[in-house]
């Protein structure tokens, strides 16, 4: 079989113009086609990636503010947990204060309720006692007691402090001053004269004096010079045993 050139020739030209017409028609668009979506797809994927960094970005951020609260949250946790344990230690202060106070308030009640018990019991003690020796006294209340009283009185007058003769002497320079004498029974005229001559030496001169009597003493005398006031009876001796001085007749 021979070659025939001319359909060789024209074979390669077809060919040839077919390729073209595939470059030119047919790859050109496919490669542009291609080019496009490889284009696209790197796009996407570099959005793709882009979205990645941001959600890991996103993340991390996440986990770091998440730790942070957590480190906050601890901290928060742990300032309350010591406000609340000196809120208790406060109260629990406060409460054992209360405790006490009350104690002591109580303490101290029971203790001024046991003392005005004991004054009560006391001051009936020296009642009761004082109504017995005063029973007892004026049985031996007589005319010559209160005559054994009058010699101590005189004696007593006639040793007197230097205080208690000042205490006299200012007394006794009072205007109108009249002493007062106080006796169980009636004194006589001699020792009415007795006690006044005394009572002048003490003082410096002479006072007028006005002499009365009260059952009231049980036994003895009592001499008022103004505020100055001399007890030589049985009921002030009572008075004295009960801790007061009585305050007259």
């Amino acid at each position: 079989m021979e070659l025939d050139w001319t359909t060789f020739v024209l074979e390669i030209v077809n060919f040839l113009i077919l390729v073209w017409i595939l470059k030119h028609f047919l790859y050109r668009p496919i490669t542009e086609a291609i080019a496009k979506r490889r284009t696209h797809i790197e796009q996407t994927l570099a959005d793709a990636k882009k979205i990645q960094d941001d959600a890991l970005a996103i993340q991390i951020e996440n986990s770091q503010l998440r730790a942070q609260w957590e480190q906050k949250r601890a901290q928060m946790e742990t300032q309350l947990t010591e406000e609340i344990s000196a809120k208790r230690e406060k109260m629990l202060q406060d409460l054992a204060a209360d405790a006490d106070q009350e104690r002591e308030k109580h303490h101290a009640l029971e203790q001024k309720k046991q003392q005005e018990l004991r004054r009560v019991a006391e001051e009936q003690a020296a009642e009761q006692a004082t109504q017995f020796a005063a029973k007892l006294l004026t049985r031996f209340a007589s005319s010559e007691l209160e005559a054994q009283i009058f010699d101590a009185l005189l004696a007593d007058l006639q040793q007197v402090s230097a205080q208690e003769l000042q205490s006299l002497i200012v007394a006794a320079q009072r205007t109108q001053l009249q002493v007062k004498v106080v006796s169980v029974f009636p004194l006589s005229t001699e020792r009415r004269s007795l006690l006044l001559d005394v009572l002048a030496k003490l003082v410096g001169h002479a006072l007028p004096a006005d002499f009365s009597e009260s059952p009231n003493l049980l036994c003895g005398l009592q001499v008022n010079v103004g505020p100055w006031i001399l007890h030589a009876n049985l009921q002030g001796e009572l008075a004295f045993f009960k801790g007061a001085a009585p305050s007259g007749s």
